[in-house]
Order: structure tokens, then sequence, then C-alpha cells
């Protein structure tokens, strides 16, 4: 590969990861406290949030996927030798990096899951129960932090593999 074609290929991943962790970052951080202010209902603010998540979905779910095709385009040569995986630092740090990218997809799955369409289509309704809402929101704050620790983390161990550490 070209340095041309590696610097795009980076550029493309940095995107995909600026994306993803700065949405979900913007969400947890900033979106979600701002939210409390704006209703004093639980069934508005998670219909809002749920709304909220549809559409980031529209655009981080494609960047998950390109961050995770180019990351393991980016490692394929070292994945096709695993004695180096264990033999190096850097080896470790990819496999470590690989588990929490796993570890975040279930997380963000279970997440994506919690809130199908019937269970939706009943928050909306107000035909869910006040007690099943506050069990509901809990998850999904759950859920919505893992993920955020997750993706950070992953761009720390990035930062050390990118560092040669």
């Amino acid at each position: 590969m070209t340095p041309i074609e590696q610097a795009i290929l980076t550029w493309v991943h940095l995107i995909s990861a600026a994306i993803w962790v700065g949405g979900s970052l913007f969400i947890g951080v900033v979106f979600s406290p701002l939210l409390k202010t704006m209703s004093n209902s639980i069934e508005e603010r998670l219909n809002i949030m749920i709304k909220v998540g549809k559409r980031f979905n529209k655009i981080a779910v494609p960047s998950l996927i390109i961050l995770m095709g180019t990351g393991l385009y980016n490692s394929h040569a070292l994945l096709s030798k695993p004695d180096l995986l264990v033999a190096t630092s850097y080896g470790i740090f990819l496999i470590i990096k690989i588990i929490l990218v796993i570890a975040l997809i279930i997380a963000y799955t279970i997440h994506v899951r919690i809130i199908r369409k019937d269970v939706e289509e009943k928050i909306m309704s107000r035909q869910m129960p006040e007690k099943q809402i506050q069990k509901l929101r809990k998850k999904i704050i759950i859920l919505g932090e893992v993920t955020v620790i997750l993706s950070v983390s992953i761009l720390f161990f990035a930062s050390l593999l990118n560092a040669g550490v």
C-alpha cells in the first residue's frame, strides 16, 4: 500500500472514530443531562432519547462498521502471524483492543435490542407503567455508559498501537 493510500485509510478510520465516539460522548455527557432540564416527564424524555438514538444510529452504525473494517485491514499483517500477537506488546495491545471491540458490539447490540419496536410503541402511546419505564431507563443509561467507556478505552489502546508501544 502506498503512503497516500495508507493516509486515506487512516483518515477514514479516524473520521469514523470521531463520529462514533464523539457522538456517543455528546449524547451521554451533553444531551442526556440537558434533556432532564427540558421535561419532567420520564416518558417524554425517553421518547426524545429514542428519536435521537435512532437518528444517531443512522450514521453511527455505518461508522462503526467502517471503523472495524479499516481497523481489521490495518492489522491484517499482524493478525496473520499469531505467534507475534502474543510475543510483542503491540500484539497484546491489539488483542486487548479486539476484545474491547467485541465487548462494545455486544453492549451496543443489547442497548439497541432493549428498545424494540413494540417497546417503543408502548412508550410513545403511554401504555407502559412508570415502574417499567424506570427500569428500562436505568438499563439504557447503564448500557450507554458501558458503550462510552468501552469506546474511550478502545481509543486509548489505538493510541498505544499508533505510538508503537
